[in-house]
C-alpha cells in the first residue's frame, strides 16, 4: 500500500500521552525508596489478583497497539509492523512501571507489564488482520465519499468529543471550565514570591448561571460538534445523518457520565427542563446551519465556542460538583480520569485553535 497521511498517527500520539498520564498520576511526592527501578520484574507475583485491574491493564494497551500498528501500516513501509508496535508498547510499559517505583502512591508489578504487552500485541494483531481483510480500505473509501480530503484533525476531535463528555461538567455539554482551576493553581505556585502581587484580582466573584445562561450553554455545547462535523462533511444529506449521530452521542455520553458519577439510578438526573430546552435549541440551530458553506461553518463554530467558554468560565465550582470531581480523581476512576479530564478541559480550546487556523488559510485551500 502506498504510504499516506492517516488520522491513526495523531490518535496514536494522543493515546501515548494518555497512557503516560494514567500511569504516573498524580505526578507528586516523587522519592527514592531505595528500590531498584526494575526490581518489580523479578519480584514475587502479586498476592492479590484484582479482576478490574486485569481487564484495565489489558484493554488499556489494546488501543495503543491497534493505533500504532495502523499508523505504521498506513504511513510507512516498515517490515513487521505488529512486532514493532508491540515492542514499543512493551518498552513504554516497562519504563512507566519502573517510574512508578519512585511514586509512593503507585505499585509497579510484572503482571501489569505482561498484561499491557499482551493487550498491545492483541491490538496490533487485530489492526494487521483488519488491514489484510480489506476492512481498513472500506473505511478509507467511506471517508473519501463522506469527508473532505484533509479532515484528519476534525475527525479526531469528533471521535474524542463523546469521551470528553464523560468527565463531569458543571453544565450539561459544558466543556472547558478551566479558569478557576488555573487561577487557584497559579496563586499557589506564586505564594511567597514577589510575583503574586502581579496577579489580577477579580472585583466580582464568579456567579452561578441563570436559567437562560444554562439554556444557551447547553445549546452551544451541542451546536459546536455539529458545526465541526459539517465543516468537513460533503453534502446536506450526510450532514443530516451527522447531526443525528451527534445528538444521540451527546445524550448517551452525558447519561453514562451521570451513571458513573452518581450511580446507574441517577443516569438521567441531569436532564432538566433547562437542559431539554437548550438541547432542542442547539439542534434547531444546527439544522439551520446545515446549508452553510464550510468556511461559514467554521466561523459559526468559532463564535459558538468563544461564547460558550466565556459563559462556562464565569461559573464557580459548587461544593457538590467539587465532591464529584474528587471521586473521579481519587476514586475508582483514577486511570480513566486522565483521558476524560484532559479532553473535557482542552477539547473546546483545541477546536477553537483548529477553526482559527483553517479560517486563516486562503479560501482556495481545501479543509
Amino acid at each position: 500500500m502506498q504510504p499516506h497521511r492517516s488520522s491513526a498517527t495523531l490518535l496514536f500520539g494522543l493515546y501515548v500521552l494518555v497512557v503516560v498520564y494514567a500511569s504516573l498520576y498524580p505526578f507528586s511526592d516523587w522519592r527514592d525508596q531505595g528500590l531498584s527501578a526494575l526490581g518489580y520484574l523479578w519480584a514475587p507475583w502479586p498476592r492479590y489478583w484484582n479482576q478490574f485491574d486485569t481487564f484495565a491493564n489489558f484493554l488499556g494497551y489494546a488501543p495503543l497497539g491497534f493505533l500504532g500498528c495502523l499508523a505504521l501500516l498506513r504511513t510507512t513501509v516498515l517490515p513487521q509492523p505488529v512486532l514493532l508496535t508491540a515492542a514499543f508498547a512493551s518498552t513504554l510499559s516497562m519504563t512507566l512501571e519502573a517510574s512508578q517505583t519512585y511514586l509512593p502512591t503507585r505499585v509497579p508489578a510484572v503482571s501489569d507489564w505482561l498484561l499491557n504487552s499482551a493487550g498491545a500485541l492483541t491490538g496490533a494483531a487485530l489492526a494487521s488482520a483488519l488491514e489484510r481483510w480489506g476492512v481498513i480500505n472500506h473505511w478509507s473509501r467511506f471517508r473519501a465519499r463522506w469527508f473532505e480530503a484533509d479532515a484528519r484533525a476534525p475527525l479526531v476531535l469528533l471521535v474524542t468529543w463523546p469521551i470528553a463528555l464523560l468527565f463531569p461538567a458543571p453544565v450539561a455539554l459544558g466543556l472547558g471550565q478551566v479558569f478557576e482551576r488555573l487561577e487557584t493553581a497559579l496563586t499557589q505556585a506564586l505564594v511567597d514570591t514577589p510575583f503574586l502581587q502581579w496577579l489580577p484580582v477579580r472585583e466580582i466573584e464568579l456567579q452561578p448561571l441563570v436559567p437562560l445562561g444554562e439554556v444557551i450553554c447547553v445549546a452551544l455545547g451541542l451546536l459546536a460538534p455539529c458545526l465541526l462535523g459539517m465543516a468537513v462533511v460533503r453534502n446536506w444529506s450526510r450532514r443530516a445523518m451527522l447531526l443525528i449521530a451527534v445528538c444521540a452521542l451527546s445524550v448517551m455520553a452525558t447519561a453514562l457520565s451521570s451513571a458513573l458519577s452518581y450511580g446507574p439510578e441517577h443516569a438521567w438526573a441531569w436532564w432538566s427542563s433547562a437542559v431539554a430546552t437548550g438541547w432542542l435549541l442547539g439542534l434547531c440551530a444546527a439544522v439551520l446551519c446545515s446549508g452553510l458553506a464550510r468556511r461559514a461553518c467554521l466561523t459559526m463554530l468559532l463564535v459558538a465556542l468563544v461564547w460558550q467558554l466565556s459563559l462556562i468560565n464565569s461559573v464557580p465550582s459548587t461544593p457538590y460538583f467539587a465532591q464529584t470531581l474528587q471521586s473521579w480523581e481519587q476514586g475508582r476512576f483514577i486511570r480513566f480520569h486522565g483521558l476524560a479530564q484532559w479532553l473535557g478541559w482542552l477539547w473546546p480550546y483545541a477546536t477553537v485553535l483548529l477553526a482559527a487556523l483553517r479560517l486563516s488559510q486562503r479560501e482556495t485551500l481545501r479543509l
